[in-house]
């Protein structure tokens, strides 16, 4: 049934040269601009319960997903090391930003449409500027982030398009590692761009973030918060991969808008239904001060690890599949999601198991999801005492042993914290 227009959304095209597009947003779907959000239930949480990333709260599973995945996808361990190699030079980098110096003295100007221009002639698929908002620092980086640099540019960079259509595989996780490799190329170029205007800056991403970034682009006025935990923009849905450049420089400000994405997520539910781990919720709850879907970590981690980094919940979505456009427009015209039920958008094959068409799930064994949780030093310690307590403690030298294990099962784990374990998680502190 034919929806009625509540109104109309006007973005950049595509590209630097492409024209203006025109969004129709059903009056159905009307929400807010943004996400439903309770400002003082953020500042709660952002003082008492700070942030922090899954690198650090979620460091028990950082080794065992590295020996499951060295045998369940010897293929992928390698990619992820080849990775390894390349990002680690551009981490190291970008970790200095903070503290290089502007190369000439800022003319004081508004300088809004300067660094958009140059931020879209590189490649960058979505720029916006809003204020840096530190309640979404993570408690390991704060003694990182330049206090001084207060706004944020939101950048978003296009992962390959064919490739992330064949998620989960190989090849689509190669598309998802060349696209932060790319982020680190043009980072380069904006950093020396915006010093030549006068202004510092420090670059968050690839691998190296200040904390969630998808807020900062949501009141950029990029996107909107999926079911799946991602960004939901124009052109490319869950496949951007986003960047952030906090800096002095005079910035006009972007504001969120509401892209009818809070409920028509609700009303599409592909990527909840679609899961191999069902780790999506299909139900919103209110979260540190946000309505939103919560997605499950420990349903999560595990297909991950085992299926080149999954992301059946990018390829489903068919903002990512077909783009925000021609979704609205369909939906205008027939009150449905476009490729909802339909092999093109919802089929995915998994190396072991086969294709699953629509309404087909993956079944695997029951101790397919166990993993350890919670912070690695935590967990040593848990089973250290285990050991202690049991007949592995018994007879000379025993205990000495198991100290000097539980030792360099610490250390490892520490170590582990400052490398990329995944393509797509974040360094610890």
């Amino acid at each position: 049934m034919p929806r009625r227009v509540g109104y109309k959304v006007t973005r950049p095209g595509r590209k630097a040269d492409d024209p203006e597009i025109e969004l129709p947003i059903a009056q159905d779907i009307r929400s807010e601009p943004g996400i439903p959000r309770r400002d003082n239930e953020v500042s709660y949480y952002a003082r008492e319960f700070p942030l922090e990333s899954v690198a650090e709260e979620q460091s028990a599973s950082a080794q065992w997903a590295l020996d499951v995945r060295e045998e369940a996808a010897p293929e992928t361990a390698e990619l992820y090391r080849e990775h390894a190699e390349t990002i680690t030079p551009i981490v190291e980098w970008l970790k200095t930003t903070g503290d290089q110096q502007p190369t000439t003295e800022p003319s004081g100007e508004d300088v809004s449409e300067v660094i958009r221009a140059k931020a879209r002639e590189l490649g960058y698929g979505e720029v916006g500027f809003t204020r840096f908002d530190r309640r979404y620092v993570y408690q390991a980086k704060r003694q990182y982030v330049r206090g001084e640099l207060s706004t944020a540019i939101c950048l978003a960079v296009e992962q390959d398009y064919v490739k992330s259509q064949e998620i989960p595989s190989l090849e689509s996780e190669s598309a998802h590692g060349e696209a932060h490799e790319r982020q680190g190329e043009l980072a380069k170029e904006m950093v020396e761009f915006i010093h030549s205007l006068g202004y510092r800056c420090q670059v968050w991403g690839p691998t190296w973030h200040f904390g969630p970034m998808i807020p900062l682009f949501v009141d950029a006025g990029l996107g909107q918060l999926g079911i799946n935990g991602q960004l939901l923009s124009p052109h490319f849905g869950s496949r951007a991969r986003l960047q952030v450049i906090t800096t002095n420089a005079k910035l006009n400000l972007d504001a969120p808008v509401d892209y009818g994405i809070h409920k028509f997520c609700d009303l599409c539910q592909v990527c909840s239904m679609r899961c191999p781990g069902r780790a999506i919720t299909p139900d919103k709850v209110w979260f540190r001060g946000v309505e939103k879907n919560k997605l499950v970590f420990k349903r999560c981690r595990p297909v991950m690890t085992r299926y080149s980094g999954c992301g059946v919940c990018i390829k489903v979505c068919p903002i990512q599949k077909y783009g925000m456009k021609p979704v609205m427009d369909h939906y205008i015209e027939t009150g449905e999601v476009l490729g909802k039920s339909s092999p093109n958008l919802e089929g995915y094959t998994l190396p072991d198991k086969g294709y699953f068409a629509p309404g087909k799930l993956p079944r695997f064994d029951s101790d397919f999801f166990d993993m350890p949780l919670g912070r690695a030093e935590d967990w040593l310690v848990d089973r250290f005492k285990e050991k202690l307590e049991s007949e592995d403690a018994n007879g000379d030298g025993a205990k000495d042993k198991l100290w000097e294990e539980y030792r360099h099962d610490l250390e490892r784990s520490l170590e582990l914290k400052a490398l990329p374990v995944d393509m797509g998680m974040d360094l610890g502190g």
